[in-house]
């Protein structure tokens, strides 16, 4: 009776004692919001000890969000009110700030993105050149920049940006030559067409800068898109067909993939996406996509556990953190 006691114990105990302890990289964190403020290094180092989240990407926030004349209440999001958004180059000067600021010990974890330009200026790469001079080595990488989002894209001054216009070529161009990783918000469609609408300017700048390792922001998709259409049931079969065409392709997972496409209805790992990543288990990354506010970093990351548990460990270990760190340049000409 002893012996079938302890090993019902053991059965009871065992998954427990085969619990995974994942390490996190961050790869889309915005460490300010939409009007340049933040909740700081400090609480953005403890939100990471306790998320287990050991290296970030840390970008601004390309706009800033106008209070206008006419609102009585200051707007907490972009999309509080009708006031414009305007694009707000300073951005990457309080990121550059807050890393040269942080002891030279603890740099190695943070990984900074720049983001602060318009993508419909041709002036636009002259502008990043100049940054990139500015502070040698300090930048890995560009982005996030707006392209297609959402209602966003409407709030800004002048024509739509978009992902493969000509100045933002021009700054593809310049990732190239500095070896630097580009991530890229691109909305696969709007928030009514129940099709791929805008699949091709995310294509043609993947099939002309082949030498531009490109991070997709959550594959396209948006909390916006979702409300309207729920789930968009042509992400799948594209994306499929995109990670094998363009080896150039990375996908940042942040949580709007979280559901309804990596998790179904009841938390259970989809099986096909489970078999994609698995397929392709260089090409995926995981992000909060935090936007100055860091109290949710914990609860964020590790909402993809159950996912990362039906993955082979050592896909799982690459997609939680060290394909993040993969894409960082590793010979830039500013190092």
């Amino acid at each position: 009776m002893l012996r079938i006691g302890c090993m019902a114990m053991m059965a009871v105990l065992s998954p427990l004692l085969e619990a995974r302890d994942y390490r996190f990289s961050d790869a889309h964190l915005h460490y300010v919001d939409f009007f340049q403020e933040s909740d700081g290094m400090e609480a953005l180092q403890e939100k990471m000890q306790a998320a287990g989240i050991e290296h970030v990407m840390l970008s601004g926030v390309p706009v800033a969000k106008k209070w206008d004349e006419d609102e009585p209440k200051r707007p907490r999001y972009y999309a509080g009110d009708d006031a414009n958004a305007y694009w707000y180059s300073a951005t990457d000067v309080w990121v550059a700030d807050a890393y040269k600021k942080l002891p030279a010990n603890q740099r190695q974890y943070f990984h900074p993105f720049l983001s602060g330009f318009n993508p419909n200026d041709k002036n636009a790469d002259a502008h990043i050149r100049r940054m990139l001079e500015l502070d040698p080595g300090l930048w890995q990488g560009i982005g996030e920049i707006f392209t297609r989002h959402d209602d966003l894209t409407a709030l800004i001054h002048g024509e739509a940006p978009r992902a493969n216009n000509e100045a933002l070529a021009r700054v593809f161009h310049l990732a190239a030559e500095y070896d630097l990783p580009v991530l890229l918000h691109s909305n696969i469609t709007s928030k009514r067409e129940r099709n791929p609408l805008y699949l091709p300017e995310i294509e043609e700048p993947l099939r002309n800068h082949p030498h531009v390792r490109f991070i997709w922001a959550h594959a396209g998709t948006s909390m916006e898109l979702h409300r309207h259409q729920v789930k968009l049931k042509f992400l799948y079969t594209n994306l499929e067909r995109m990670l094998e065409q363009y080896p150039n392709l990375y996908i940042d997972l942040s949580w709007t993939m979280l559901q309804p496409y990596l998790l179904d209805e009841q938390g259970k790992p989809d099986a096909k996406w489970v078999k994609l990543i698995s397929t392709y288990p260089e090409r995926f990354m995981l992000g909060s996509d935090a936007v100055g506010q860091f109290d949710s970093l914990e609860e964020t990351m590790k909402s993809f556990v159950p996912f990362l548990d039906a993955l082979p460990e050592e896909v799982a270990r690459r997609l939680s953190r060290d394909n993040f760190l993969q894409i960082l340049p590793r010979n830039s000409k500013l190092q």
